[in-house]
């Protein structure tokens, strides 16, 4: 599969995940959450939990920031801003009946 290198691209591929989506979810709700605390919430264990916040971080949803020996992580407003960006570029247009499709 050919890597994407569009960043928004990257951007919804990462948040396309249930793992990652869920992760998402918990930082919009909670603010910074240390790393420790995400194999509640998600079920798994600690190697691929590293592995989804890695893919996060490199599609720039997350930043970090240590405090001693753990690490947060909090979502980057930039990030939630581009991704509403996206979706408002996505827009239903009234339908037209298929016969006039068809006559086009």
């Amino acid at each position: 599969m050919k890597r994407a290198t569009d960043p928004d691209v990257q951007l919804l591929q990462a948040a396309a995940d249930p793992t990652r989506l869920s992760i998402l979810r918990q930082l919009s709700a909670e603010g910074a959450v240390c790393a420790c605390n995400f194999t509640d919430c998600c079920g798994i264990a600690q190697p691929t939990l590293s592995h989804h916040l890695r893919v996060l971080r490199t599609a720039g949803w997350v930043a970090t920031e240590r405090h001693g020996t753990w690490i947060y992580y909090s979502l980057r407003p930039e990030a939630v801003a581009r991704f509403r960006a996206l979706a408002g570029e996505v827009e239903a247009r009234s339908a037209r009946p298929a016969s006039a499709l068809a006559s086009s």
